[in-house]
């Protein structure tokens, strides 16, 4: 999945307005303009499209956390030098304070099964002898479950 992907599946789940997707951003003291948003979610054979990079997600989720949970007692984590699926799918599990059964569920929601002994690999550092990489197919089989649970019409 690319980055505008991940951008676009949390805009439509959440039924965010791009007024809304400015001050998620500023939530984690990135300033972005509505002209940006936009092209970043453009389809990508449109001529204003503009790849989104790690960094501007990173951004967007770690406002989305503090969206959703509010702004954090103490030091600001470090932001993550490599994006990929894992960390993608820890941050949205933060940021809605799922636990695993919830996750489990939404996964079984999309017809999508996993147990929690699986879910958890991803969760590990990449240096545990447990640790698995989350594929495409997990993070699109879960965002589509949010899809389901928060935005139901």
């Amino acid at each position: 999945m690319t980055n505008n992907d991940i951008l676009m599946s949390l805009r439509y789940c959440f039924d965010f307005k791009n007024k809304q997707m400015v001050e998620i951003f500023g939530f984690a003291g990135n300033v972005v303009t509505t002209k940006q948003v936009t092209s970043w979610l453009k389809k990508e054979d449109h001529a204003d499209y503009v790849a989104c990079d790690d960094k501007t997600l990173v951004s967007f989720l770690d406002g989305f956390i503090t969206k959703m949970r509010g702004k954090r007692d103490g030091a600001e984590p470090s932001v993550e030098i490599s994006l990929n699926n894992n960390v993608v799918f820890r941050k949205i599990k933060i940021a809605l304070n799922l636990q695993a059964q919830d996750v489990v569920g939404i996964l079984d929601s999309t017809g999508f099964g996993l147990s929690k002994h699986e879910l958890s690999a991803f969760f590990r550092k990449q240096s545990h002898k447990n640790y698995r990489e989350c594929q495409d197919q997990v993070l699109r089989y879960f965002l589509s479950g949010l899809k389901n649970k928060y935005r139901a019409d």
